[in-house]
């Protein structure tokens, strides 16, 4: 095997590009986020230097911030349920389905399609009965009229039907990481276990899951962080409401920001955000790192 021996500084020639537009991109803004956050500012007038005082009353004064980031770890904890579910079915698919390949593309089809598209039609489908919402006339079909609600504009349920709606939108995405990860295992082994007696969900215990928690991990780290960012499809279907009841923090500092023009206070709660999401990742990356060792 021949391996190209390229000097050190012809490769930060080619690496220093694209690590200065990640840096203006990425980190800078970053910073610039924690630097606002210090500032009492409604992105009109001179700003004003307040400390810490926008972090104080984000933790002990804002009765919509700790409820939010309760919504949001809730909605990063759904979205991970489906991805056990995605692999199992990535599995069967490998093994049963000639051509899994188009069944996985439609499962992916959702993906694809517009947030606005897909907030647009769940709001059609979780409407009441009277304003033509299928959910509704299905249950009534059934003669299940007590299971009828006002699916997002009810408080205590309306998160619950957002977190169906992205369970549902995202399916594909993870089943097709997962048929990826499952293929690329090579049938050697299969039939290497087959003749020692390891077949089926037998040989998926001691060789498919092991070889598979790295593509297992992705998904999980994306599906996490993901919704711990979700911003977009609640805006779409209701916008943090009724009564905040769905606000998530991104949501939160949106208003804060764009609404109640407290640009300082919209950037100390992007600030937790960033924060939340490094933490929950070095999490996510020992606890699979602890898992590879564990069956390497």
């Amino acid at each position: 095997m021949k391996v190209l021996k390229v000097p050190a500084r012809t490769i930060a020639v080619f690496v220093l590009p694209c690590l200065l537009l990640y840096v203006c991109l990425v980190f800078a803004p970053i910073l610039v986020s924690f630097y606002t956050g210090l500032l009492q500012w409604d992105g009109i007038t001179t700003a004003k230097f307040a400390g810490f005082a926008n972090f104080k009353d984000m933790f002990l004064h804002d009765p919509v911030f700790w409820p939010s980031v309760k919504r949001t770890l809730l909605y990063a904890v759904a979205s991970m349920v489906e991805i056990p579910f995605c692999l199992l079915m990535a599995i069967l698919l490998n093994r049963y389905v000639r051509k899994g390949n188009t069944l996985v593309s439609i499962y992916f089809t959702p993906v694809i399609l517009s947030v606005v598209i897909i907030g647009q039609l769940w709001k059609t489908i979780y409407d009441p009965v009277s304003m033509g919402g299928m959910l509704n006339g299905v249950l009534i079909f059934l003669g299940l009229d007590s299971w009828t609600h006002n699916w997002i504009t009810e408080p205590k349920i309306a998160m619950f039907a957002l977190y169906a709606v992205s369970l549902w939108q995202y399916f594909g995405y993870h089943l097709l990481i997962q048929y990826t990860g499952v293929q690329n295992i090579p049938d050697e082994l299969y039939e290497a276990a087959k003749i020692d007696g390891a077949d089926g969900f037998k040989a998926d215990r001691y060789i498919t899951f092991p070889l598979i928690i790295p593509i297992f991990k992705i998904s999980i780290v994306l599906a996490f962080i993901g919704s711990l960012q979700a911003f977009d499809l609640v805006m779409v279907m209701t916008a943090g409401g009724p009564a905040h009841a769905t606000d998530v923090i991104s949501t939160h500092m949106y208003n804060s920001s764009f609404l109640s023009f407290k640009y300082g206070y919209g950037s100390a709660i992007a600030s937790f955000l960033v924060i939340l999401c490094l933490v929950f990742t070095a999490g996510i990356n020992t606890i699979f790192n602890k898992l590879e060792k564990k069956f390497s």
